[in-house]
C-alpha cells in the first residue's frame, strides 16, 4: 500500500512540475499543435497550441514506479517491465508522428503504414514477451480463472493480444480530441485497474497473478501522471498530450488487462473509448456503403460539438460516462470474484 501511494504522488508531482518547464520550452520554440482543417471551426484558435505532452506522462508513470521500488523491498516482474515496454514504444511511435506533424507543419505525421507498422512491431513483442516472459496462459478470459475463457493455441493468443494492444491504443488516440478528455476518462479506467491489481494480489491464490501488484504500481502511477498533466490539459488546455501521449495510455490499457487476465473484461472497462471508436467505424462504413453519414462529423464528440454542445459540456458527460463503465466493471469483477469463490468451497 504504501509503495501505492508513493508511485502515485511522485508521478503526480513530476508530472505537474514537468509539464510547466515542457509549456515553457514548447512555446520559446514555437512547437505547437496543427489543427486539422475538416475539424470543428472553433478548434481552429487551438493551433498553436504546445503538444507532445505525453513526455510528461511517461516520465511520471516512471519516476513514480522506479520510485515506489526504491528501498521498499518490492520485486520488478517481468509482467510490469512488458507493461512498461508497451507504453513507451508506443509512446515512441506517437512522438515520431507528433515529431513530423510539427517538422512539415501539417496535421498529418507518419504516413498510415509506418504507423501501423510501428505498431504492430511494439504490440507484437508485448504479446511474444507476455506469454513466453510473463508466463501468461494462451486462453481468452472475461477475467482470469472465472470458468468464462476460450483456449486457443499460442499463436492465435498472440495474434489476439496484438490486436488488443494496438486497438486500445487507437481508441484512446480517436478520443483524444477534446481538452482533457482522453486524459480524465483513463484516469478512471486506471484507477479502476488499480484497485483490481491489488485485490489480485491479496487473493493471488486465485488468480496467479505474480506481477499484479507490480503492475497496480503502474496504474496508479499513471492515474498520477495523468492527473498532474490534467491540471494543465483541462479546458482550456495549455498543451496537448499529442500522439506520444494517446497511444502510450492505451497500449498500457490493453497490455495491463491482457497481463492481469482481464481480455475481454477490457471492452467493458474501456467502454467510452470502444463507443468513441466503433462511432468512426460505423461513420467510414455508412459513407463508403451508403454515401451517407451518420453523425456530423466523427469521432463521436465532434458530433455534439456540432449539434450545439459546449465543449466543457461534452467533456464532462463524456466523463460521466467513463466513470459508469468503470462501476460497471468493477461491479463485475467483484461478482465473479464472489462465484470463484463459492466455487472454491464447493
Amino acid at each position: 500500500m504504501i509503495a501505492i501511494l508513493v508511485s502515485s504522488a511522485l508521478a503526480f508531482l513530476v508530472a505537474v512540475l514537468a509539464t510547466s518547464y515542457l509549456i515553457k520550452f514548447l512555446r520559446a520554440y514555437k512547437i505547437g499543435q496543427q489543427i486539422r482543417e475538416d475539424g470543428p471551426k472553433r478548434h481552429v484558435s487551438k493551433a498553436g497550441t504546445p503538444t507532445m505532452g505525453g513526455i510528461v506522462i511517461l516520465l511520471g508513470v516512471l519516476v513514480g514506479y522506479l520510485g515506489a521500488h526504491a528501498n521498499l523491498g518490492i520485486p520488478i516482474s517481468s509482467g510490469g517491465l512488458l507493461v512498461l515496454f508497451a507504453a513507451l514504444g508506443a509512446g515512441l511511435v506517437g512522438f515520431l508522428d507528433d515529431f513530423i506533424k510539427i517538422r512539415k507543419a501539417r496535421s498529418l505525421g507518419l504516413t498510415k503504414s509506418a504507423k501501423i507498422l510501428g505498431q504492430i512491431i511494439v504490440a507484437g513483442l508485448f504479446a511474444f514477451g507476455a506469454h513466453f516472459w510473463a508466463h501468461v496462459p494462451s486462453s481468452i478470459d472475461f477475467v482470469r480463472f472465472s470458468g468464462f475463457a476460450f483456449h486457443v493455441p499460442v499463436w492465435a493468443w498472440i495474434v489476439f493480444a496484438t490486436l488488443v494492444v494496438i486497438g486500445s491504443s487507437n481508441a484512446v488516440n480517436l478520443t483524444d480530441g477534446l481538452d482533457g478528455l482522453a486524459a480524465g476518462s483513463a484516469i478512471f479506467a486506471f484507477g479502476c485497474l488499480t484497485i483490481i491489481g491489488y485485490w489480485q494480489f491479496r487473493h493471488e491464490s486465485v488468480y496467479h497473478v505474480s506481477s499484479a501488484i507490480d503492475i497496480g504500481i503502474i496504474t496508479v502511477a499513471m492515474c498520477g501522471a495523468l492527473a498532474g498533466f490534467l491540471w494543465w490539459n483541462a479546458a482550456p488546455a495549455k498543451i496537448f498530450m499529442g500522439d506520444t501521449g494517446s497511444l502510450a495510455i492505451g497500449a498500457a490499457l490493453g497490455a495491463t488487462t491482457l497481463i492481469m487476465g482481464l481480455d475481454l473484461w477490457l471492452a467493458i472497462l474501456a467502454g467510452l473509448f470502444v463507443i468513441v471508436t466503433l462511432s468512426v467505424v460505423i461513420q467510414v462504413i455508412s459513407f463508403r456503403v451508403f454515401h451517407r453519414r451518420v453523425f456530423r462529423m466523427a469521432p463521436l464528440h465532434h458530433h455534439f460539438e456540432l449539434i450545439g454542445w459546449p465543449e466543457t459540456t461534452v467533456i464532462v458527460r463524456f466523463w460521466m460516462m467513463a466513470g459508469i463503465f468503470t462501476a460497471i466493471a468493477l461491479g463485475l469483477f467483484y461478482a465473479d470474484f464472489l462465484s470463484i469463490g463459492n466455487l472454491i468451497k464447493q
